[in-house]
């Protein structure tokens, strides 16, 4: 435990605990009907995930408990996201936005792999890896999707609703090309921590057969 707070006393630290608390005030600014807020709360959001690796790398503060919390945030970030957008898509008038909710549970399905995966690998003695540069990418362009279909999304765009700006309302074609870039992104990054954790894995197992 002290290794793991050991120079954890950092500005990306600080920035990854903001973005842990705006959580749940996006959630409750949501589900509360103030929309722009939540888009304002959810691009902070973004902003600090962006500014804490920088200034992590940039200064050189990048510490255990950084590796850890940065990603606990991103999880539970796009999990409270994806909750809330398929619930609100479930909700809409439109049947294709409708049917298309389900995709969010991909998502959903994503972390929850994750969390078990992480979970295996702490009782093997194994720390789980930071994530590579295509789950970062994959986190950038899943903020920037749901920040565009949250801001300007058919019927529950915080900028659009009630009829308002028609003109920047996205079609649902762009909604759903948006959440399928997102998601396939998404699947390639989860598949790209496989070589990494199987390697971990065989090494722990070497390990013990040569204790034995």
């Amino acid at each position: 435990m002290k290794e793991l707070f050991k120079g954890s006393l950092t500005v990306p630290n600080l920035l990854t605990v903001i973005r842990i608390i705006l959580i749940p005030v996006f959630a409750v600014l949501f589900y509360n009907g103030y929309f722009i807020w939540a888009v304002f709360v959810l691009f902070l959001s973004g902003l600090s995930d962006f500014l804490d690796g920088k200034i992590a790398r940039r200064f050189n503060q990048v510490s255990e408990l950084g590796k850890i919390l940065d990603p606990v945030a991103d999880k539970l970030t796009q999990i409270t996201i994806a909750v809330m957008l398929f619930f609100e898509f479930r909700a809409v008038g439109s049947d294709v936005m409708k049917a298309f909710s389900w995709v969010f549970l991909f998502f959903l399905f994503k972390e929850g792999v994750m969390v078990v995966g992480g979970a295996v690998m702490l009782s093997k003695g194994i720390r789980p890896g930071a994530a590579e540069i295509l789950g970062k990418i994959a986190t950038f362009v899943f903020y920037g999707s749901m920040l565009l279909i949250i801001a300007f999304g058919p019927d529950i765009g915080a900028f659009v609703r009630n009829g308002k700006n028609k003109a920047l309302i996205l079609p649902d074609w762009a909604v759903m090309a948006l959440v399928i870039i997102s998601a396939l992104l998404t699947f390639f990054a989860l598949l790209g921590y496989i070589p990494e954790t199987l390697r971990q894995f065989k090494e722990k197992a070497k390990e013990k057969s040569l204790q034995k």
